[in-house]
């Protein structure tokens, strides 16, 4: 087992649960706030004063220089998008990616919105996000493997006709933001690193219409598709135990409800 992965005790993912319910609801906050004509600096600046009225944090801004309290993707920005004056057309997909500190535990969650007036293909990839990442939840149980979880996703995005971006990974995640163990979106079944009790960690597919190669920006964060594709991710926070796994960051309502489209935040 590898030495550098920190097994949670029940204590420690109530502290984790916090923190992702505080991403959670800022997520649930924003998401009325996503229509055409208001820009991604306005939302960044709508999460940081909630985060901060909330009795959180955002582990983001400042995190290596990021300017931002939250990640803002627009259409062929796959991740790490810099919140700025561009303002939100009808058409457009943005991913928000947000990762609270409460009391120094982390919670991170993501979340692809269509603005305005949805194209098939934005749809399509939706769709294809959505059910990659319940796909990989599902699988994210104690005695399975890494290489399950990747399995899954890829098996779902392909069946969508999408491509999963292999070079970006689910992490662990606690006290710091990152931590050991790296979840990989792709794989073989009965592969990698076993699950276990007491791990608590991100699933977070990226998914493109196009080919899967991504390329960052001069600005040294902002993560292209090479192609121009449209790019989207949902991700959630899972804490594993025994006989089941808890999803952090979905507290409201049962996150399979749903599992042909993501359900509404409002």
């Amino acid at each position: 087992m590898d030495a550098e992965i920190s097994f949670k005790t029940s204590v420690d993912v109530a502290r984790i649960r916090r923190a992702c319910r505080a991403a959670e609801k800022c997520l649930r906050y924003l998401a009325p706030c996503v229509r055409p004509g208001i820009s991604t600096a306005e939302l960044d600046n709508l999460a940081g004063r909630f985060l901060e009225e909330s009795g959180a944090g955002s582990a983001l801004r400042g995190y290596r220089g990021f300017p931002g309290s939250i990640c803002t993707s627009v259409n062929n920005v796959a991740a790490h998008g810099i919140p700025s004056n561009r303002e939100l057309e009808s058409g457009d997909v943005l991913s928000l990616d947000i990762t609270a500190n409460v009391e120094g535990w982390h919670g991170d969650a993501a979340w692809t919105f269509l603005v305005g007036e949805a194209s098939p293909d934005g749809r399509r990839l939706l769709r294809a996000a959505w059910q990659s990442t319940l796909a990989g939840i599902r699988t994210a149980v104690a005695g399975q493997r890494m290489g399950d979880v990747g399995a899954a996703i890829q098996e779902a995005a392909h069946r969508l006709g999408c491509s999963v971006i292999e070079d970006y990974v689910g992490h662990g995640i606690g006290r710091a933001m990152h931590e050991d163990p790296m979840i990989p979106n792709f794989g073989a079944p009965d592969t990698g690193l076993r699950i276990l009790p007491g791990m608590v960690f991100t699933v977070e597919p990226m998914l493109t219409l196009g080919m899967r190669d991504v390329h960052v920006s001069s600005d040294g964060w902002t993560l292209v598709t090479s192609d121009g594709s449209l790019s989207a991710q949902f991700e959630h926070t899972v804490a594993v135990f025994r006989d089941y796994t808890e999803v952090l960051t979905f507290s409201h309502g049962l996150l399979f409800d749903t599992p042909d489209v993501p359900p509404g935040l409002e």
